[in-house]
């Protein structure tokens, strides 16, 4: 299993974080589409490294067009030498209209495309065919000479994979059909991955004509832990605000049905709506804590994340106190590499 971590910092403490990462030993380091563009800090990111992968997780796709992120993939995996991953994701409805003014509809279909029409655009700058894309929601047609990038950019290392995020059964489909791998949301637990979310990656797969094989599973999963009480109970309470966050939202009701809580959206949503942000982190009892995250000493989360997610994920966002205490964290990264 590889073990990622978060690039902090913004653009400017960009390289040192990542550097920071590469000699803790991470394998990989994404950064997030929050409050800052997520592909700039990337760039120190990979000028400070030399073998640590480097990624968004995630980049707002409908924030943006299919040559935008060809562009943009192309020349961040040139510049790290075949590094980057470029991690999508679709956002909600409100987001997409209200914040960033951009159209929304069918979201899964309108996501298959334009990964489709990403690749149609890196084929054409790969082998010098006529681009000639046209789909339902998008249509790429020209390109010309001046605006083609040069093969050689990319020295053998093909183009970047590409990663989407996905919650329910259509999106998940469409990462297992179209995409490298697949960014499970955080707001998951073992039970829905089993039921819900490899069964749907397997169809999207069989529905390409696709094996499981090369297919990437990165979790960026809940994680409670401390170097004592104090600790432990910020983490948990913190923990229990961002599962009823992502709660509250009526797009991801399904992994709550799952487990027999679906009332509980209705809740959540109902506070969210009143600005009721404490209350909505006391509704998350011990129970549900411990279903979304693992909760322990440090010395007990590697044994606990392999038993629940070793033959499910290939990759996992695991973050640690490794600065302030690195001799406690590395057997942790170990175990859950072995």
């Amino acid at each position: 299993m590889k073990i990622d971590g978060g690039i902090a910092g913004g653009i400017a403490g960009a390289a040192a974080s990542a550097a920071e990462l590469e000699a803790a030993g991470y394998d990989g380091a994404w950064t997030a589409e929050t409050a800052h563009d997520p592909f700039l800090p990337l760039v120190q990111a990979a000028a400070a490294t030399e073998h640590l992968e480097i990624g968004t997780s995630i980049a707002v796709a409908f924030a943006r067009n299919p040559m935008l992120l060809a562009n943009i993939g192309w020349d961040l995996q040139a510049f790290s030498k075949g590094r980057f991953v470029m991690g999508l994701g679709s956002q909600i409805k409100p987001h997409i209209t209200k914040r960033f003014s951009m159209e929304w509809s069918h979201p899964a279909a309108r996501m298959r495309e334009m990964v489709q029409a990403i690749r149609a655009i890196w084929d054409t700058w790969l082998t010098g065919s006529k681009l000639e894309f046209r789909g339902d929601f998008y249509t790429h047609t020209l390109m010309t000479p001046f605006f083609t990038p040069d093969a050689a950019d990319l020295d053998g290392f093909g183009p970047p994979k590409i990663l989407l995020a996905a919650v329910g059964d259509m999106m998940t489909k469409v990462a297992g059909e179209t995409c490298d791998g697949i960014i499970v949301h955080g707001f998951t637990t073992e039970k829905y991955m089993r039921e819900v979310t490899m069964p749907a990656i397997e169809a999207g797969r069989a529905a390409a004509g696709k094996t499981m094989e090369g297919f990437e599973v990165s979790g960026p999963l809940f994680v409670v832990t401390g170097n004592n009480e104090e600790e432990m109970a910020a983490a948990a309470a913190g923990t229990r605000q961002q599962i009823a966050f992502y709660g509250s939202t009526p797009a991801y009701r399904g992994v709550l049905e799952c487990h027999g809580w679906g009332d509980m959206q209705d809740e959540l949503n109902r506070l969210s709506k009143a600005g009721e942000w404490v209350k909505m982190g006391e509704v998350i009892d011990d129970e549900v804590l411990n279903t979304f995250a693992v909760v322990g000493e440090p010395e007990q989360i590697g044994a606990e994340l392999n038993r629940r997610y070793s033959d499910l994920v290939d990759r996992l966002s695991f973050y640690a106190p490794y600065k302030s205490d690195p001799d406690r964290w590395a057997p942790v990264m170990a175990e859950l590499r072995g």
